[in-house]
């Protein structure tokens, strides 16, 4: 047994020439994001999920503890069943602050692996609607591998990361086509996706100027990159440098020209793991190179048996999981064996393998919602957010790394209806009793006090062209649909409703 695990880890290691200083330079970077990511939530999570918040996340636990009895642990794993008060919420992400910090200056590496992703995982869970987003559980499922990555360097685990960056972007293209938008297979999806994405900034609006020509282009060069590239992952160099190198062009151009917070730099750190050692040697300066620690070796096969095991079990796991997910990317009907949902099933509450497809649907029209309040009901003024567009004359703003989580919300809000949006409603409420930290979370209150009668407005908003932007000032314009929700009123206020 002991000599074919031996044989096995042997051809492994054919795999991994020397990528010991591109996991430290990985580690490095990871620190970082996962430092962007934590100090993004501490300014926000009150208002969010606190107790006086959005969502609270005390009323979430009691919920589905009185409906899950003993399972509530099971399916939702997170710390915040102890104590889920604004202060511990506060003392988490301090927590994974100060730990990131330590990961990204290389001190206690593998505890602090091991805390970021507890607490991660923890604030995923309890954010609910607000921590729903892909890049969320991916730097979950990355933070759980890199556990793995401290100490000696296995070729398992830098497989297994190859095999992530792999999922990521083949998940991410494949659906696009198999799925059935139109506008991916006709190559018009820029042609609205610079207007249409959650929250564009300045360079967008230029971008969505250029000739329908350039736009069908680089579509082309996106399902390029998401769908054939990554099997060059996979194949020696220079075909595993091509695929980073055209993986890195594609993060670069979506950072400018849309805000994605940190989930272009997850991507960028993980292809960092792709460039082996004398490629990093030969592109960072001469100057850094002193300053670097003592790079680990790749482990040797017959050293710590155990742990390999471990290894090869973990990445066992990992593809019977992962791969009906790749293959349902490209092949929708496929169906996934009884006995793999329920190990799916069994392992999806943690987040550690996880399916992905970015912009499967482009979204072609751009709804937008305007929340107005009044102390009469009959002049109203409208609530400014920080970042997701309103005022026709206030240019998109450049946001990443830091995601605004309400901002991105209302966006899928405005896509959905008033009834099924129940965090809407409940936001609305909020802004009705005057809560200071949720109002934190918006640019402008219109108001010295709560109103006593607000409602939501919906507008289908464009960017304006390059000619009505030159005579108006406007980055937008945009065309009222008609009221998102009926008009609410404080309890204190009077009996009659607003017109």
């Amino acid at each position: 047994m002991m000599d074919a695990m031996s044989e096995i880890v042997a051809f492994l290691q054919g795999f991994s020439q020397d990528f010991g200083l591109s996991r430290w330079i990985f580690l490095r970077l990871l620190g970082l994001i996962y430092g962007v990511a934590f100090l993004s939530l501490i300014v926000q999570v009150r208002g969010l999920i606190g107790e006086h918040g959005i969502l609270p996340v005390t009323d979430y636990l009691d919920y589905v503890k009185k409906r899950l009895n003993g399972d509530a642990w099971r399916i939702l794993p997170t710390v915040f069943w102890m104590d889920a008060r604004d202060r511990t919420l506060l003392g988490v992400c301090a927590l994974g602050l100060a730990a990131s910090f330590c990961l990204t200056i290389g001190f206690l590496e593998l505890p602090c692996l091991i805390l970021l992703f507890i607490s991660y995982l923890s604030l995923t869970i309890a954010g609910q609607d607000f921590l729903s987003f892909q890049w969320d559980i991916l730097l979950i499922e990355t933070g759980f591998l890199a556990i793995f990555l401290t100490g000696d360097l296995s070729p398992v685990i830098l497989l297994l990361f190859w095999w992530l960056l792999f999922r990521l972007m083949f998940e991410s293209g494949a659906v696009k086509l198999s799925c059935g938008d139109e506008t991916w297979r006709h190559l018009t999806a820029l042609d609205v996706h610079y207007e249409t994405q959650p929250l564009p900034h300045r360079v967008a609006w230029y971008a969505h100027q250029l000739p329908r020509f350039l736009q069908k282009i680089s579509v082309g060069l996106v399902l390029v990159i998401e769908i054939l590239l990554p099997f060059f992952i996979f194949l020696p160099p220079p075909f595993r440098w091509i695929a980073a190198l055209g993986l890195v062009l594609l993060m670069v151009l979506i950072f400018f020209t849309g805000n994605y917070n940190f989930f272009n730099l997850l991507t960028l750190a993980l292809c960092a793991l792709l460039i082996d050692d004398s490629v990093w040697l030969r592109l960072l300066p001469a100057s850094l190179l002193p300053a670097m620690p003592e790079i680990p070796v790749t482990a040797e096969a017959q050293s710590l048996p155990l742990l390999w095991l471990v290894h090869l079990i973990l990445a066992l796991v990992i593809l019977i999981v992962s791969l009906p997910q790749v293959i349902q990317a490209a092949l929708p009907q496929v169906k996934t064996p009884g006995w793999m949902e329920r190990l799916q099933i069994l392992i999806q509450p943690f987040h550690l393998i996880n399916s992905y497809g970015l912009f499967r649907h482009m979204t072609v029209t751009r709804p937008e919602i305007i929340i107005e309040g009044s102390m009469d009901g009959v002049h109203w003024k409208s609530y400014e957010f920080r970042y997701k567009p309103g005022d026709l004359r206030q240019p998109p703003r450049f946001v990443a790394p830091h995601q605004p989580r309400l901002d991105w919300q209302m966006w899928f809000a405005a896509l959905s209806s008033f009834q099924s949006t129940l965090w809407f409603q409940s936001l609305l409420i909020r802004l009705l009793e005057g809560s200071p930290e949720v109002l934190r979370l918006l640019k402008h209150h219109p108001f010295e006090g709560p109103p006593r009668y607000i409602r939501a407005l919906l507008y289908d908003y464009k960017f304006t062209t390059l000619a009505e932007r030159k005579q108006t000032g406007d980055w937008w314009k945009r065309t009222l649909l008609g009221r998102y929700s009926p008009t609410l009123m404080r309890r204190d206020a009077e009996e009659n409703s607003a017109p």
